[in-house]
């Protein structure tokens, strides 16, 4: 095995959501600092890690599928390593390795920053290394290596303690851990000095930041936020994800106040049935997350609120259903992510009858789509006409009708907008992280377009 390329290539796809996106960057960044060659595709890599997603079965097989296709490359190729990190591999750990022989990495949760070091040991044995130990892990963040220029991904804190019937997480990421409110600081001004313009900041219970970390000044999220709303370059500043339950005024109250803080809250009911609520554990019922957003849009009034819901939980019935259906166009999401109801093994849910038929959930779950399409017509439509503040991503894929440039509002809508100055995408790409105002000309469903008005 020593045999191997004086640098090799790696290569990490990843599945799943923003904490998942974070920390395949994070390797990335390990990877790259232990001598390693980042390559754009799976096939040109000597090293082809999986960073992986175990809220829902769906994610779970995708990765399988993926692993299973290699085998062939692993048979022929005696260096080349496939690996996979994450919630997957915390879950399953020597079981992949079991299924899959040809997988020689299992690096979970709280494990993945060990990998350069694991790689060496199976470069020197050719064993397979399983590690999915759970002690906590700190890092220094190299703020130039990142996905985007513009914009980072900063987490906040770590694992979640509701353990909500239906969530592995907290089985896969462990309690909830805080970083010191300095320690995140120097790391959103070392990006922002790197050209970083908007930050997000990562929990999997945002609102329960600073738990752990004692009183003052450890000011909770609403102090980060005040404590982070005053660093040189930043322009704005988001967080995901909140829990209905710990959305405190304070919070409301900082957004509001602060103006690098955008008016975006993602506050996910998972159903609108108060019995369902209570077999999942959330801590709240529907009269509860109502008058939460009452008061959120009393304080922000520009305040834009998306969510998620979770259709064909054990036990929903019809009626169930129609009060998820009845929130979702009560409330007026600006975005809804809509989901069917998977068994996740060691939840509570587990337990119970998966007895709702997947042809009930399918059919439901598109009624939801199909609901949340209504208010995105409507919605979208009644924006017409007004000047909103976007933030530059890019270029505009298409690109028709001039409209060369794609860019976010600050309540998180996409708007494709026509720029006089900009003749092609190659000026448009330089615009990244610019601040624009832009009349809003057109909408459909999912977008809204515009021209630059300043």
């Amino acid at each position: 095995m020593s045999s191997r390329s004086p640098q090799p290539a790696f290569h990490i796809v990843t599945f799943g959501c923003q904490m998942n996106k974070l920390d395949a960057e994070l390797l990335a960044a390990a990877l790259a600092r232990s001598g390693y060659r980042q390559v754009a595709e799976p096939e040109q890599a000597d090293v082809l890690i999986y960073a992986t997603c175990s809220v829902r079965d769906h994610a779970e097989n995708r990765v399988l599928s993926h692993l299973g296709a290699w085998r062939a490359r692993a048979g022929r190729d005696p260096h080349f390593v496939l690996g996979v990190v994450g919630c997957m591999a915390q879950r399953m750990g020597q079981e992949i390795v079991r299924r899959f022989p040809h997988v020689r990495l299992v690096c979970g949760t709280r494990a993945f920053l060990r990998v350069p070091g694991h790689l060496d040991r199976i470069a020197a044995t050719g064993e397979a290394v399983v590690d999915v130990g759970e002690e906590d892990f700190a890092f220094k963040r190299d703020p130039g290596l990142r996905s985007e220029r513009h914009h980072a991904y900063v987490s906040i804190m770590r694992g979640c303690d509701n353990y909500c019937a239906y969530c592995i997480v907290p089985y896969v990421r462990g309690p909830e851990v805080s970083r010191p409110p300095g320690e995140v600081l120097d790391e959103v001004r070392r990006l922002c000095d790197d050209g970083v313009v908007e930050v997000t900041l990562l929990g999997q219970n945002v609102n329960s930041y600073g738990k752990g970390l004692g009183g003052p000044p450890y000011g909770g999220l609403a102090g980060l936020l005040e404590l982070l709303n005053d660093v040189p370059g930043l322009k704005r500043l988001r967080f995901v994800t909140s829990h209905p339950r710990d959305m405190s005024e304070e919070i409301l109250q900082a957004v509001a106040r602060l103006d690098k803080a955008c008016e975006h809250l993602h506050v996910p009911p998972q159903s609108g049935s108060d019995s369902v609520l209570k077999r999942m554990r959330r801590g709240y019922d529907r009269t509860r997350y109502l008058e939460l957003v009452r008061r959120a849009r009393h304080i922000i009034p520009a305040v834009e609120l998306s969510g998620d819901f979770l259709v064909g939980f054990p036990g929903e019935t019809e009626a169930d259903f129609e009060q998820s259906l009845s929130l979702l166009r009560e409330v007026r999401f600006q975005q809804s992510f809509i989901f069917k109801y998977s068994p996740r093994p060691g939840t509570l849910a587990a337990r119970r009858p998966d007895d709702v038929p997947e042809a009930a959930k399918r059919e439901r779950n598109q009624r939801m789509l199909d609901a949340q399409a209504q208010v995105d017509e409507q919605r979208r439509g009644a924006m017409v006409g007004r000047v909103v503040e976007v933030l530059v991503d890019g270029a505009n894929p298409a690109g028709a009708g001039g409209r060369r440039l794609s860019g976010r509002t600050r309540g998180g809508d996409i708007v494709f907008f026509s720029d006089p100055a900009v003749a092609d995408p190659e000026a448009a790409g330089r615009m990244a992280g610019e601040l624009c105002r832009v009349r809003l000309t057109g909408a459909t469903p999912l977008t809204l377009f515009g021209e630059r008005c300043d």
